[in-house]
């Protein structure tokens, strides 16, 4: 009679994906690395050793300011505009962005006043015995000071990525913003507008972000936005909406509100129009325009009101026509940025290069 076996159980935690360690792993790495790289020149042993255990604070210092700093500067140069300020607390929350910027900096400014305390402790020693006591005890808060803001290094990480999966618009070029209920064209007529080639399909919240292509209308240079579609709930939106009413108040120069009228979209006529009120109410002065959509599918509504078949191509040239009449004055222009000048770690890394460097010897006679 064959033996049972007994099934063999996979280990707790077994296939799994280990998670990425902390961002202070690897700026430390980093600045460590090149740290240990000091090797200075001096005419003696004990001059070398302090300008070698001087150089490791510096080095280390102005590595992870200089990453901090990096890190920083990818949200300030050039800065975020209102909209894609505006979705990111859409998306992460108000001021949470912000806070975690503002940790960032605090940290730079304390790993800089530690580097000050340090070469003031350093100047004072003697002997490679308390070099490297000094060496060790400022790599130990040099790293504290790090992983405190790990949890923002993060946070900025995520909001980079989310970001870069969003058009940056140019503030100089007017934008239209194409906005309505889900699967009423809005995504057919900004292909047939623009140069983008949003995904099309015959069902609802196809579009999940915001996404822009560029047209000539006249003579002038637009950017066509792409929106997801928004149900008009009230405190009740879902991120994809949420992402579009942002869009609509803070990245639309005009509004272009697409109305389907024939019932393909699943939604009423009255609610898609409750929704169209309530933004006009809520942005006073900012040009709407309105057309209907899937012309060759119902008869006219509203009269006056434009209307446009992407199948048939009926009404097109119109609205292309309206769009470049309601265009607005050019923004002025913004003012040059400053030059940018060395921070104080790169200063002081740059003294102690030319301080490490031996003297030219002036030939014999």
């Amino acid at each position: 009679m064959p033996r049972s076996r007994t099934p063999v159980r996979p280990r707790a935690g077994a296939g799994r994906i280990p998670p990425p360690p902390p961002p202070s792993v690897e700026i430390l790495d980093i600045a460590f690395r090149r740290a240990s790289l000091a090797n200075p020149h001096g005419r003696t042993k004990p001059e070398r050793d302090r300008r070698r255990a001087h150089l490791k604070i510096v080095r280390s210092g102005a590595t992870v300011t200089r990453q901090l700093q990096s890190i920083l500067r990818s949200f300030e140069r050039p800065p975020l505009g209102d909209l894609d300020l505006s979705l990111v607390r859409t998306r992460f929350g108000e001021g949470i962005f912000e806070r975690s910027m503002q940790r960032v900096r605090r940290a730079i400014e304390r790993i800089r006043g530690l580097q000050r305390e340090s070469e003031r402790t350093l100047a004072r020693a003697e002997g490679f015995e308390q070099y490297g006591e000094e060496i060790r005890r400022f790599y130990g808060r040099l790293s504290s000071h790090v992983r405190e803001v790990d949890p923002d290094l993060v946070r900025l990480a995520e909001v980079r990525r989310f970001l870069r999966q969003r058009p940056r618009l140019d503030p100089a070029v007017p934008t239209v913003a194409i906005a309505g209920f889900p699967n009423v064209g809005k995504s057919a007529l900004v292909a047939a507008l623009s140069t983008a080639r949003p995904r099309v399909a015959d069902f609802p919240f196809t579009t999940l972000a915001i996404e822009v292509g560029h047209a000539d209308l006249g003579f002038d240079r637009w950017q066509i936005l792409d929106t997801p579609g928004v149900l008009g709930r009230t405190g009740k939106a879902n991120p994809a909406e949420a992402e579009a009413e942002t869009a609509v108040r803070r990245g639309a120069t005009i509004v272009l509100f697409v109305i389907d009228p024939s019932g393909e979209s699943g939604y009423t006529v009255e609610e898609q129009e409750a929704l169209l009120d309530r933004w006009r109410r809520e942005l006073p002065g900012r040009p709407f325009l309105v057309t209907e959509s899937k012309a060759d599918l119902h008869e006219r509504r509203v009269g006056g009101r434009l209307r446009t078949s992407i199948r048939t191509g009926e009404g097109i040239d119109a609205l292309r026509a309206a769009l470049a009449e309601l265009t607005p004055p050019p923004p002025a222009p913004a003012p040059e940025p400053d030059s940018v000048a060395l921070s104080e770690d790169e200063r002081s890394e740059e003294r102690m290069g030319r301080r490490s460097r031996p003297r030219a010897r002036a030939p014999a006679d």
